[in-house]
């Protein structure tokens, strides 16, 4: 397959319409810029930039609200939606009725899309929200029925990911954003001993994503990127590694192209087999990807 027919696969992107469901997270005053509604059409018309040749080919859409109705907006759309391969939805793991819950997103509209659960660790303040028995007891349900956990936590609280990584080691996993390491203020030292030992687990992957956002917003350049790329290569391997582009968040720091093109060049040192694990085969395998056939321009 060449480079110009493979497929590129962006593993983490979101959508919203804040005229069908308001964002109340876009209040922020530094979202301004994102404060607006972001459909699958302007994903297709701003992700141009090829990597190794490679033009966006499918997607995974990620929730932002801790909301079922946004989930279920989602697994509908990715049912119309050709370039929508898998949803990773939101449910409440500590309820005592996340079992019916879940076989209710699944048998839905658009349900089969699902392939993985995510909450937003990162804004929780109890440093063992991961090892609740209310928590892990969703954790459970979610195994059972076959899905994912992706798991979106800051640097800090990896420790939180790793014991989660212990006590679910049949769990399929992926670490959002690389555990969001402080690039801006290029401290990354306890964030590569705790990803080192979250590496050891190999039902843990991790997302190329959500890096440009965490480093300097307007002064980045792809040298600061590099420390973090390069941990990464060495900790998970290219065939745990998945691109994502964490749009339209990432029009804070340059946007879908600019990324693309950082990892572009991040990638000339990898081979082809490395480049295609990190474009398209880990996230294939990861989200159970099966329309492959469906593409860009299909509608």
């Amino acid at each position: 397959m060449s480079p110009t027919t493979a497929p590129l696969i962006d593993a983490h992107h979101h959508l919203w319409d804040v005229d069908q469901r308001p964002q109340p997270w876009l209040d922020d005053p530094a979202l301004a810029t994102i404060r607006r509604s972001f459909t699958p059409d302007d994903l297709r018309t701003t992700a141009t930039q090829p990597i190794a040749g490679r033009r966006l080919h499918s997607t995974v859409a990620v929730q932002c609200m801790p909301d079922v109705p946004e989930t279920e907006d989602l697994l509908a759309l990715a049912g119309r939606e050709p370039l929508i391969g898998a949803v990773v939805g939101w449910a409440d793991l500590t309820s005592p009725g996340i079992g019916d819950l879940l076989d209710g997103l699944l048998a839905g509209p658009g349900g089969t899309y699902l392939r993985s659960l995510r909450h937003l660790v990162q804004g929780e303040t109890d440093p063992e929200w991961l090892q609740r028995p209310d928590v892990e007891r969703g954790l459970a349900a979610v195994q059972d029925r076959g899905l994912c956990y992706d798991v979106l936590v800051r640097s800090h609280q990896l420790d939180q990911a790793i014991r989660l990584a212990e006590r679910f080691p049949d769990l399929p996993q992926v670490l959002n954003h690389a555990g969001k390491p402080a690039i801006a203020g290029r401290e990354l030292a306890d964030w590569e001993r705790r990803l080192r030992r979250l590496a050891g687990h190999p039902q843990v992957i991790c997302k190329v994503s959500g890096l440009i956002t965490e480093a300097d917003h307007s002064t980045w350049t792809t040298a600061d990127i590099r420390p973090v790329w390069d941990v990464l290569l060495s900790t998970f391997g290219s065939d745990r590694l998945m691109f994502g582009s964490d749009w339209p968040v990432a029009n804070l720091a340059g946007g879908w192209n600019r990324w693309a093109a950082t990892v572009d060049e991040l990638l000339g040192g990898c081979s082809a087999d490395e480049t295609s694990a990190i474009l398209a085969g880990t996230a294939t395998a990861f989200y159970r990807l099966t329309r492959t056939e469906r593409t860009l321009g299909s509608r």
